[in-house]
C-alpha cells in the first residue's frame, strides 16, 4: 500500500512540477491523467520494489548528486577532446563485473555509465556489463570501480 501511495504522490508531483500551469481545468486533467496512469500500473501489477524502489531511500539522492558531478566532469572532458585539433580518442571496450546483487542495481549501474558522456553500456549479461569508452582513460576510471561501489552501496 505504501508503494502504491508513493507512486501516486510521485505522479502528481511530477505532473505539477513539469506542467507549470495551475488553472482549474488543467489541474483536473492532470489529476485525471495521474489516476489513469496509476490505475494502469495497478492493473498491470507493476507496483513492486523495482518500479517504486522505496528501499533505496535517501541514499539515492546522494548518489544522484555524485552522478551529476561525474556527468559534468565527463562533459568537460569530452568537449575538450572534441574541440582539440587532434582528438586523442582511443575507443576501448571493457567488461566490468558488478558487485551489486540486485537486478535494479545492475540496471542503475548500466544506465549511470550510459548517462556519463564518453561511455555507453552496450550489453549486460548476468553480472557483467560490456562498456564502450571513448578513451582509455575513461575505461580506466570505470575499472577503478568508484561507480560500481557507489551503486552497490545503494543496496544497503
Amino acid at each position: 500500500m505504501l508503494r502504491a501511495l508513493s507512486l501516486f504522490v510521485a505522479l502528481i508531483a511530477a505532473w505539477l512540477l513539469w506542467s507549470g500551469l495551475y488553472k482549474p481545468l488543467l489541474l483536473g486533467l492532470g489529476l485525471l491523467s495521474c489516476v489513469l496512469v496509476f490505475w494502469l500500473a495497478a492493473r498491470m501489477k507493476v507496483i513492486d520494489p523495482e518500479t517504486v524502489p522505496l528501499q533505496l531511500g535517501g541514499r539515492v539522492v546522494v548518489f544522484w548528486g555524485w552522478l551529476l558531478k561525474e556527468i559534468v566532469v565527463a562533459n568537460i572532458q569530452v568537449t575538450r577532446i572534441m574541440l582539440s585539433r587532434r582528438p586523442a580518442i582511443s575507443p576501448t571496450m571493457v567488461t566490468l563485473t558488478s558487485t551489486a546483487k540486485r537486478r535494479l542495481s545492475l540496471v542503475i549501474f548500466g544506465n549511470s555509465i550510459t548517462l556519463t558522456p564518453g561511455t555507453v553500456t552496450t550489453d549486460i549479461v548476468e553480472d557483467r556489463l560490456t562498456v564502450h569508452c571513448l578513451t582509455r582513460a575513461g575505461a580506466d576510471t570505470l575499472e577503478a570501480g568508484e561507480m560500481n561501489r557507489r551503486v552497490a552501496g545503494l543496496e544497503q
